[in-house]
């Protein structure tokens, strides 16, 4: 199965992985899941880091990637014209491009951010 693993869910993964839930746990640890990250979940990791909101380095995100054998999803310009769209239900810019990756790709969301749910169509696991 295709995923796409939401920021926080990284950020679990490695920080705090008793946060996650189990059926979380179990898409991460499968070998038959292919298991992407947006590049967008990078770019919010790298601004977050920089403004101090967060501690997580880039070498902790390289080495992040490597652990979890995530592909990385580029944002693409269908991506962006998906967010046009879009209803207003998240008002977090990284989440909505998230949600318009995993709409367009049609594939799941691992997350626990529960504004995902009030989006038509997008499948999530947690």
């Amino acid at each position: 199965m295709r995923v796409l693993i939401d920021t926080a869910v990284l950020i679990f993964a490695v920080d705090t992985p008793e946060k996650l839930s189990r059926r979380a746990a179990e898409v991460l640890r499968s070998p038959a899941n292919i298991r992407e990250l947006s590049s967008i979940s990078l770019v919010e990791i790298a601004v977050k880091t920089t403004l101090g909101k967060l501690a997580f380095p880039d070498l902790i995100a390289r080495q992040a990637i490597a652990d979890l054998d995530l592909r990385i999803l580029p944002f693409t310009t269908d991506h962006a014209f998906r967010l046009f769209n879009l209803p207003a239900h998240h008002r977090d810019p990284f989440d909505r491009q998230i949600i318009a990756q995993a709409l367009v790709e049609d594939i799941p969301v691992v997350t626990c951010d529960e504004k995902f749910k009030l989006y038509k169509g997008l499948r999530l696991i947690w």
